[in-house]
């Protein structure tokens, strides 16, 4: 896996980057820079209509590439999807959502990395096998070590299903965060806990679709809290993979 992951930094109008020397050992949860809405097109704030001039500069949001005045995009914030070194200028819409993203960059990405422990069931199997699932070092990757050894290509997943129990004795959900091949939207859990995911993904070189069960244990060999915060962390990592994908 850690062939090909060499970077470069790179300049662009927005900033400096540090990108991967390949296209193809990107991170599937980064964005593509925006082309930026040419001068000529915007004479006045894409915000709050305010006409540019001498005194009234125009800015360009780095995360939406639309055009707006100082006041309108005055922030500086990280957008680790675009492998910005620095904090970069954005609109006050997307510097929200960059700011939220910090979180899964800041958190959950590192909960994803270290790991948790499920029993796996592969395919219409009957037997399960007790495994530790992470996320590689350079995102690309669901690492399973157990006596088995298996490695999913991130981008070869079409589907993430998460199994929820609910907080009520007896109330059982499933929420379905459905086909990000086909750009479908990641639904929202309610007050709910996550027990367990599905994966459907195919094997690269073969168009046949596998299927991965993953279920939190009920033993001391399995930390189901550890699990069920690794399970909230690949909900937001689905949310972030859905919206790259759509892009």
């Amino acid at each position: 896996m850690s062939g090909g992951d060499a970077k470069k930094l790179v300049r662009s109008p927005s900033g400096l980057r540090m990108v991967p020397e390949h296209r193809a050992a990107r991170s599937p949860f980064g964005l593509d820079e925006p082309p930026w809405v040419p001068d000529k097109e915007c004479p006045r704030c894409m915000q709050c209509d305010t006409k540019f001039d001498f005194i009234t500069r125009k800015h360009h949001c780095r995360r939406c590439g639309k055009c707006f005045c100082d006041k309108c995009c005055s922030k500086k914030v990280p957008l680790p999807r675009m492998c910005f070194v620095d904090p970069v200028r954005q609109c006050a819409e997307c510097a929200l959502v960059s700011q939220k993203e910090t979180e899964f960059y800041d958190k959950q990405l590192k909960v994803l990395m270290n790991g948790a422990t499920f029993f796996v069931t592969l395919g219409t199997s009957d037997k399960s096998e007790l495994m530790v699932c992470r996320l590689s070092n350079n995102q690309r990757y669901l690492v399973l070590d157990g006596d088995s050894h298996y490695e999913i290509e991130i981008i070869q997943i079409s589907t993430v299903q998460i199994l929820t129990e609910g907080f009520t004795p007896g109330e059982k959900d499933i929420h379905t965060y459905t086909s990000l091949l086909e750009s479908q939207p990641v639904t929202e859990g309610g007050n709910t806990r996550a027990v367990g995911m599905i994966l459907q993904y195919k094997v690269p070189g073969s168009e046949e679709v596998t299927q991965m069960k993953f279920t939190a244990g009920e033993d001391f060999s399995c930390n189901k809290k550890l699990s069920a915060a690794w399970l909230a962390a690949m909900h937001k990592a689905t949310k972030l993979l859905y919206e790259s994908r759509d892009q």
